[in-house]
């Protein structure tokens, strides 16, 4: 299971100008954390809630279906490619990133035990798109097209441009190749789909994309390239037994949103910095920065009344970003909460030989790798510490499917108990749907014409 050590942002380990006093805290706020885990676990099956998230680690059905496929279509493909943007690709990167081999699409087919290479195209990059295309041979890719509303500009652009190669290459063949995974019942994509006889796969209705990794968004590509999707529903179930206890002193998630808030409203540390020692994790930060910032961004509460929510998530990796950010973090401004994620096993071990030892690096040799790196963060922590700078460490036994779920887990349900606290609506995102709105207009979408209007007048296009 996972674990939270939460003395770094203790007033005791580095004063009270920057941190709390943690006992009395929880004691404040152990009635209204438990009142605010005990409303979202009633109100998860209402519709319109968004909180249909909450229930994706005992989806027996979606893991079936998406199972079934897998085993249909083994050994008939080289590449999935996975068309997407946000939520649709965040976490998929991530979970793949971390539970494949390293560098597993330059492994040979053996060494990848006879599962295809997994490739996401989450941009709209000319370059980008066009380099990829010129490497892969589209008769033996399986494209798989993620929207949820099936009419998201980038993921349909791309839509296109594969399509229209595909049907050159393939003839009527074609379909073969494309797999959707859209809403239910409404949307362009699932009409299209229809028409042209995809095999399709759901969003399900009230999981925003930010929170959906854990839907045939991300069950089915991790699936289709041999990872055991079995083991990560698991891992969600059980910590999910842990997240419902409404007692703060035994809920982890339920402590990370306290201390950030906490830290935010009385102390202005409105910046979360997520920081994994390892390069596996590399991608977690990505995808927390959208489910973190999309979430908790909001000018007004769910009364209504103007509010400027949100600290601002920022990505890091050790040990590397020690030489990148540290400087920052250490004397720059006082307003960040850094969170660790530390690894207890690495999958392997790798020594450093015992050579020049009669000069200034001999130190390091009969040393590990693993020694070093664990060196780097409780260093960097302590350094951290010396500067009066608030830290908090969330420890993962392994990189295995079980306990990086848990760990995305953890996360989602720690964002909601968050944006409770604020007292905003965490599952929407009004000011990213008017976005969509001006590229609709200026990409000539009918209906949109006003939206067109309106940006060429605030930016003065001529």
């Amino acid at each position: 299971m996972l674990e939270l050590d939460i003395r770094g942002v203790s007033q005791d380990i580095i004063g009270g100008e920057n941190g709390l006093n943690i006992p009395a805290e929880f004691e404040n706020y152990k009635t209204r954390i438990a009142d605010i885990i005990s409303n979202l676990y009633k109100r998860k099956d209402t519709p319109g809630e968004g909180l249909q998230w909450m229930n994706l680690g005992y989806s027996q059905e979606t893991s079936w279906y998406v199972k079934e496929y897998a085993a249909l279509v083994e050994n008939r493909f080289d590449n999935i490619l996975v068309l997407g943007i946000g939520g649709s690709t965040l976490g998929g990167i991530a979970i793949t990133h971390a539970l494949l081999k390293p560098y597993w699409n330059l492994l040979s087919k053996e060494q990848r035990g006879g599962y295809p290479r997994i490739f996401f195209l989450d941009n709209v990059d000319p370059d980008d798109i066009n380099g990829l295309l010129d490497i892969l041979d589209l008769k033996k890719t399986l494209v798989n097209v993620i929207t949820k509303s099936g009419d998201t500009t980038e993921t349909m652009a791309q839509y296109m441009i594969l399509k229209d190669r595909l049907e050159k290459e393939l003839d009527d063949d074609y379909r073969k190749n494309i797999i959707v995974t859209t809403d239910k019942k409404t949307g362009i994509l699932r009409q299209i789909s229809e028409q042209e006889g995809y095999k399709t796969f759901v969003v399900p209705d009230d999981v925003g994309g930010r929170f959906s990794v854990f839907t045939a968004v991300g069950l089915l590509p991790f699936a289709l390239v041999g990872i055991n999707i079995d083991e990560i529903t698991a891992g969600i179930r059980d910590l999910d037994a842990q997240l419902k206890n409404t007692n703060i002193y035994e809920n982890i998630a339920a402590q990370n949103a306290l201390i950030h808030y906490l830290l935010d409203t009385k102390y202005g540390k409105d910046i979360t910095v997520l920081m994994p020692y390892s390069e596996k994790l590399k991608y977690v930060p990505d995808w927390f920065t959208q489910l973190w910032a999309e979430s908790l961004g909001k000018n007004k509460t769910t009364e209504e009344k103007p509010i400027k929510a949100g600290p601002t998530p920022i990505g890091a990796i050790g040990a590397k970003d020690q030489h990148t950010l540290m400087q920052l973090f250490n004397e720059g401004p006082n307003n960040k909460v850094i969170n660790f994620v530390r690894i207890g096993e690495f999958d392997t071990t790798l020594g450093i030989p015992q050579i020049f030892q009669y000069t200034g690096i001999g130190y390091l040799g009969g040393k590990t790798v693993n020694n070093l790196i664990n060196a780097e963060a409780d260093s960097t922590q302590a350094t951290l510490i010396d500067y009066s700078r608030p830290t908090i460490t969330i420890k993962i036994p392994k990189v295995d499917g079980y306990h990086i779920a848990q760990l995305l887990y953890m996360l989602e349900m720690q964002t909601a108990i968050t944006g409770a606290l604020y007292n905003i609506n965490t599952f929407d995102q009004p000011s990213v749907e008017q976005t969509r709105n001006y590229t609709y207009g200026l990409m000539g979408r009918i209906g949109y014409e006003e939206s067109a209007k309106a940006l060429h007048d605030k930016l003065e296009y001529v």
